[in-house]
């Protein structure tokens, strides 16, 4: 899965201002650096492993596709709800050993999965997974704006994105090798036990915080003012729903694309249905090239053209599926994979910049509508997998990019409209 990028160009009212940040080409930089892309692989590898791994489930478990994807949404809007309050719980807890802890603690969860015969005793592990990993992306964020000069910010937080986008490849395609050769639990197992040893290579390699300071006086009126106020803004609104739908259509794609691949005619193995996640590079190289074409030619045109290219490869998919053409859903799960970054990582960027003041709770709504969108379309598109087939799956895609088009061509309209600061 791909990760979210939170824009520092401004500070939020209460954020406290970098005194001595570590500077980009020390010791202390790199491991910083370092650790964070460890974070940032970890958590993304312990999410997405189970992807690949639902026509498994539903074999193993005796449930539907639309169930076994349960193991997924589940622990997406368990994150989503809990990468609420993490931001505001580490202000008193503190960023290092919060991260730590969460990370390790999911690490353990999953490894428990692995060893569950019970399909709900799974779901609950993976239901509490998602709570404990809602403590790492947006205390990540806000580690790093206190910690890191900002002339080497753009940089760390670069490593970072590029580790959570190359946990999610590699945590898909390693349990899927895995899984051919020895077994879904012992490929669950496995990624586990090596993400829990990085979460302990994290914590040996990050520096105590030395700007951090524990804060009083948010108390949850002041929390939840901001967040309303952020969603009566038309055109940050109009993002989180365009979050929403971007993610819901790029992992309703991923989740039961294993189900089309694996039966007839395709019939593929695991190993060769691993190979499809390697889209995920062209993914990995579209988001920064969003950025520049954004800078060129305004981001409303480029977040258009991101939905452009998730559509062209949906209907990419039907027509190859239509055909029995694997090099045509090849070619569609490829454009779907780097136009959803391409629109992501603008709108993501574009919440920061709409957001006058409390960036950080824009961001986390940001987030929130990206991992509802995750989890319930991601399960509902087993509901018309089930009735329709793949293209039900694709219609389903294409009604939801209508309305993606609709917001994105909406938000231009509203981008200058600034947001209030709670008192």
């Amino acid at each position: 899965m791909p990760a979210q990028s939170q824009p520092a160009s401004r500070t939020d009212v209460h954020d406290v201002p970098v005194v001595t940040g570590i500077q980009r080409g020390s010791p202390e930089y790199r491991r910083v650096s370092l650790a964070l892309f460890l974070v940032g692989f970890a958590t993304f590898s312990l999410l997405y492993c189970v992807q690949p791994l639902l026509p498994e489930f539903a074999s193993t478990y005796g449930v539907s596709p639309a169930q076994s994807a349960l193991a997924l949404s589940l622990t997406t809007a368990s994150l989503a709800i809990s990468i609420v309050v993490a931001g505001a719980l580490s202000e008193g807890l503190g960023r290092r050993r919060l991260i730590f802890v969460s990370l390790a603690l999911a690490a353990l969860c999953n490894l428990a999965a692995s060893f569950l015969s019970q399909w709900h005793a799974l779901l609950a592990a993976r239901l509490l997974e998602g709570i404990l990993l809602g403590g790492v992306p947006a205390v990540v964020m806000a580690y790093l704006f206190e910690e890191i000069d900002p002339k080497g910010l753009g940089f760390s937080m670069g490593l970072y994105v590029g580790g959570t986008a190359f946990g999610g490849m590699v945590g898909r395609i390693g349990t899927s090798v895995l899984t051919e050769y020895f077994g879904w639990r012992y490929a669950l197992a496995a990624l586990s036990v090596l993400d829990l040893l990085l979460a302990f290579g994290f914590i040996w390699l990050l520096p105590p915080s030395r700007n951090f300071v524990r804060k009083s006086g948010l108390g949850a009126a002041y929390h939840l003012k901001a967040w309303s106020q952020h969603l009566r803004h038309d055109g940050l609104l109009s993002l989180f729903i365009i979050s929403f739908g971007l993610m819901g259509v790029f992992v309703s794609i991923y989740n039961y694309a294993s189900f089309l691949l694996s039966g007839a005619p395709y019939r593929l193995s695991q190993v060769q249905i691993s190979y499809f996640f390697y889209a995920y590079l062209f993914g990995m190289f579209a988001s920064p090239l969003a950025g520049a074409f954004a800078d060129r030619m305004g981001r409303g045109k480029v977040l258009i053209v991101g939905a452009a290219v998730m559509t062209a490869g949906v209907v990419s998919t039907m027509i190859g599926n239509r055909f029995t053409s694997l090099t045509l859903i090849v070619l569609g799960i490829v454009l779907i994979t780097g136009g959803f970054f391409i629109a992501h990582s603008t709108a993501s960027s574009w919440v920061g910049r709409m957001a006058v003041q409390n960036k950080g709770h824009a961001s986390s709504l940001y987030l929130w509508s990206y991992y509802m969108g995750s989890s319930i379309l991601g399960a509902g598109a087993g509901w018309f997998l089930n009735h329709m087939g793949w293209n039900g799956v694709g219609l389903m895609a294409l009604a939801v990019l209508a309305v993606v088009f609709w917001f994105a061509w909406r938000v231009q309209r509203l981008a200058a409209k600034p947001v209030p600061t709670p008192s």
